[in-house]
């Protein structure tokens, strides 16, 4: 006896009579059954699913308490335990229990204490790949011996080795050989013939039989025909109906059926048949002849209803949470379909997604809506949603849009610091005078970072128009408190801004002394070198080399950092 018979042999002794009545069996048996069809139609998250699996479970709950093992044998319509049959199916199908276990040749199971909570889940699986596999895939008896259960023992047969049945004693028996047989199949094609019935090999080399190129083509025009989007088929269908009907009461039929088929359509994830019937719905209203006003607008509607916000969030809430994405081709065709009411909803989610693969496609969806309408774009910045406002400013920035100017005035004028450090840098990227005119109120804003941001913006501008804001700032006293960044900055901006008006100042900063020989602070003096580096001309250069020798580490550092920058 080979491994895998010892393994599947099980001992066949067992009590005669059943140590208690078969009505827990017969009812675990049932349950059972519904777990197996829960198992098919249901993920295991979801709640039927766990209910009917926990059901089973406490079936078995009631037999434990009773015995240790239970014992199934099969026929082809039963499954039995002990004389008892606990479960009668007559019908011979893949949906019967007893003949799923009996066709392959398993006759008896045995199932012991642990095996709901261990193997059940494991069984199940099994029994629906099995009703779903095809004729060259494992049989019943391969899929358990391969998932080597602890819990779970069964006793089965060789169907090869089955013994065929016994001659019935006293029948006569005789030896037929092949001369018998060849003869009585000639007596019962030529009986055939005689009576009617058509032969198909007759007609093999007749005028009508098929060529092999024929033969393909008509496979081809098959596979194709199979192949079709048939709903994309019906779609062209209503708007060919609705265009060539000119009934009022007609078209409005086909709007109705329309707007359910969209729905539908949505509901079983075909994309690509949505963004086929906006298309169409699009064309429609502008190809169509005598097309009421109230027609058109329902054509319209359709992406409209797409593009609205409780629609199209539980649509990317769906996407999101999906384990695989419909292909790329269909989410852009269908993304391509949305109207600028869905701009809003895009950036939302823009923060939220966590699908790294569907994200690319939404940041494309949201560059176009953005970029094709500005006027809602604009809108969306003073959005009372602080994610959609973050959004609208950046894309407003990053489309360089003058249209968007007013608005994130607006934002600089707020108090939220985040908009206002996004404005400053949306205005930057926009670089129009009325941009970097609006953007002058932030040299005078609260926040450390906008200061900064705003004055590095017109350095890098050249906007010769904020020089008397900054040349107050440097002259102050407010910058003397500042940090040694902020100090930086705006000088930095005052000597790319200054010119040689601006010489007289920072020179005196640098290589002044006050009352009683005190100098400027060394982090002042040390900006001051640098902003002459930056206006770079000739006595700028005499200027830096007065202090070039100077003894502050802080400064002579800064000295010779701007004088290379000069010679360079």
């Amino acid at each position: 006896m080979t491994a895998r018979t010892a393994r599947l042999t099980l001992q066949e002794a067992e009590p005669t009579s059943a140590p208690f009545a078969p009505a827990p069996v017969e009812e675990l048996l049932r349950l059972l059954g519904k777990a197996a069809r829960a198992h098919q139609l249901y993920l295991p998250n979801n709640p039927i699913y766990k209910g009917a699996v926990d059901a089973v479970r406490g079936g078995f709950a009631s037999i434990w308490s009773h015995t240790d093992e239970l014992i199934l044998s099969f026929t082809e319509t039963e499954i039995r335990w002990y004389d008892h049959a606990v479960l009668v199916e007559p019908t011979k199908s893949t949906e019967s229990l007893p003949w799923l276990f009996y066709k392959d040749g398993v006759r008896e199971i045995k199932l012991f204490k642990g095996f709901e909570d261990e193997e059940i889940v494991g069984v199940l699986d099994i029994l629906q790949r099995v009703r779903k596999a095809a004729p060259d895939e494992d049989d019943l008896l391969t899929m358990l011996w391969e998932a080597d259960f602890a819990f779970l023992r069964y006793r089965y047969v060789d169907l090869g080795l089955e013994p065929a049945a016994p001659l019935v004693a006293g029948a006569e028996q005789r030896v037929v050989d092949a001369h018998d047989v060849s003869a009585a199949t000639h007596s019962a094609v030529e009986e055939s013939k005689s009576a009617g019935i058509v032969d198909i090999a007759d007609f093999d080399a007749t005028l009508y039989f098929l060529d092999e190129k024929e033969i393909e083509y008509l496979q081809s025009e098959i596979r194709r025909e199979y192949q079709e989007d048939l709903r994309s088929r019906v779609t062209s269908t209503l708007f060919d109906i609705f265009e060539q009907q000119t009934s009022p009461a007609i078209r409005d039929e086909v709007l109705e059926i329309l707007t359910g088929l969209m729905v539908n359509l949505l509901a079983t994830g075909h994309f690509r048949g949505v963004a086929h019937l906006l298309q169409e719905a699009q064309a429609t209203s502008q190809r169509a002849t005598e097309v009421t006003a109230e027609q058109k607008q329902k054509l319209l509607d359709l992406a409209l209803k797409l593009s609205a916000p409780e629609a199209f969030s539980q649509l990317l809430q769906s996407l999101d949470d999906a384990n695989e994405l419909p292909p790329q081709a269909e989410l852009i065709a269908l993304f391509d379909q949305l109207r600028p009411t869905a701009l809003a909803t895009v950036f939302t989610w823009l923060t939220r997604m966590h699908n790294t693969r569907l994200r690319p496609l939404l940041e494309a969806a949201a560059e176009r809506l953005a970029s094709a309408n500005t006027t809602e774009l604009v809108r969306l910045i003073l959005a009372s949603e602080r994610e959609v406002a973050l959004e609208a400013i950046r894309r407003a920035g990053a489309l360089k849009s003058p249209a968007a100017v007013q608005s994130l005035s607006t934002i600089l004028s707020g108090k939220d610091v985040e908009l206002r450090q996004l404005a400053v840098n949306a205005m930057t990227e926009i670089g129009s005078p009325s941009a970097l005119q609006a953007l002058e109120r932030g040299i005078e804003d609260a926040d450390r970072e906008v200061r900064i941001s705003t004055v590095r913006a017109f350095s890098a501008r050249g906007y010769r128009a904020a020089l008397p804001r900054i040349e107050a700032a440097v002259k102050g006293k407010a910058i003397r408190d500042a940090d040694l960044t902020e100090k930086m900055a705006f000088f930095e901006a005052y000597g790319a801004l200054c010119g040689d008006p601006g010489l007289t100042f920072l020179d005196s900063v640098l290589n002044g002394k006050g009352f009683l020989g005190r100098r400027e602070d060394a982090e002042i003096r040390a900006c001051a070198a640098i902003a002459l580096g930056r206006l770079g001309t000739v006595r700028a250069v005499e200027s830096l080399r007065k202090a070039s020798g100077e003894k502050d580490v802080v400064v002579r550092n800064a000295v010779n950092r701007a004088l290379r920058g000069t010679s360079a």
